[in-house]
């Protein structure tokens, strides 16, 4: 399926690894223009790499960025759209703080986790969104969590930065959806990226609990937000749509 994105300018962040580099891989495949930031230069150059002999006319270029500094988010911006001329898709990403409970986390943890979690997501929004309001088109897809939609006991930074990000895109969506840009958010359950190989030691059990039997495959997930991102889904904004195989238990 043609999803009519050639041509468009993306930014994606945490994408030298998981989901962040299929989502990429899966926007390039639609001939979209991609700048691809994390932490690693080195990281991010070999997914650069990978995505161009996947995709030979992919233009991939490559900045390094820790979210945890809003000055570096600033920077990354700035430097994505003098690369690109704009950014059309803003795909907001970064890694899990560490695991842990209530006993076991310490209170500057919090601050920690809703830097890399929730402000490092609101600042790419202030530096790129108003960009897209001017244009008349723009798409923001935030990688959250399926904690959001159902806490997770052994993840509570994760599950009240998330929480938070969420509420902030929803209040965004409303706002800029009169200037055609769309907000949403893809909550992943058990994916088979690096990070799930450090959290479960075994994933045939971890698949078991889940009612598909299977773990989610990150080239589909890429596809689903490269969908998201198309003019198919310009009626879909402030959603948060969990990607879990049937995981969750709620209704909502």
């Amino acid at each position: 399926m043609d999803l009519n994105l050639a041509g468009r300018r993306a930014l994606v962040t945490g994408a030298s690894t998981g989901l962040g580099k299929s989502t990429a891989l899966a926007l390039a495949q639609e001939g979209v223009e991609i700048a691809i930031a994390s932490r690693s230069r080195e990281k991010l150059e070999a997914a650069r790499s990978e995505i161009i002999s996947m995709v030979p006319s992919a233009v991939v270029h490559v900045i390094p960025v820790d979210v945890t500094s809003n000055e570096e988010i600033a920077s990354m911006a700035a430097a994505a759209e003098q690369a690109m001329g704009g950014v059309d898709i803003l795909i907001a990403n970064a890694g899990g703080p560490p695991p842990g409970n209530f006993a076991s986390t310490s209170l500057d943890s919090y601050g920690e986790a809703l830097q890399l979690n929730l402000v490092s997501t609101v600042a790419m929004c202030s530096a790129l969104v108003p960009a897209m309001q001017q244009r008349g088109w723009g798409r923001v897809v935030a990688i959250t969590s399926l904690s959001v939609r159902e806490p997770i006991g052994t993840l509570i930074l994760s599950n009240t930065a998330r929480a938070g990000l969420t509420g902030f895109l929803k209040t965004l969506a409303r706002e800029v959806a009169p200037d055609g840009v769309t907000v949403n958010s893809l909550q992943p359950g058990l994916h088979r990226t690096p990070r799930l190989e450090a959290l479960h030691e075994n994933l045939a059990e971890a698949a078991a609990a889940i009612p598909a039997g299977i773990i989610g495959d990150p080239d589909d997930f890429g596809r689903v937000a490269a969908f998201l991102c198309s003019d198919f889904a310009k009626f879909i904004t402030g959603a948060a749509i969990p990607l879990d195989g049937g995981a969750a238990h709620g209704l909502q």
